[in-house]
């Protein structure tokens, strides 16, 4: 499903967007969009498994 690309996506958004708010540099906000964009992603995954789960159950 698409859940774990929408993590990914906004995980990212947020990431940077978090590191700005706090007045990290280019390679800051980097960092943080990528560790959010790896904890929504499997966030994401773990929503689109479960779903599928009840769905097919």
């Amino acid at each position: 499903m698409i859940f774990p690309l929408v993590g990914i996506v906004f995980g990212a958004l947020y990431g940077a967007l978090a590191a700005r708010r706090r007045g990290g540099k280019v390679p800051d906000l980097l960092q943080w969009a990528a560790v959010w964009a790896i904890i929504m992603g499997l966030a994401g995954l773990f929503l689109s498994i479960l779903l599928q789960r009840l769905v097919m159950a």
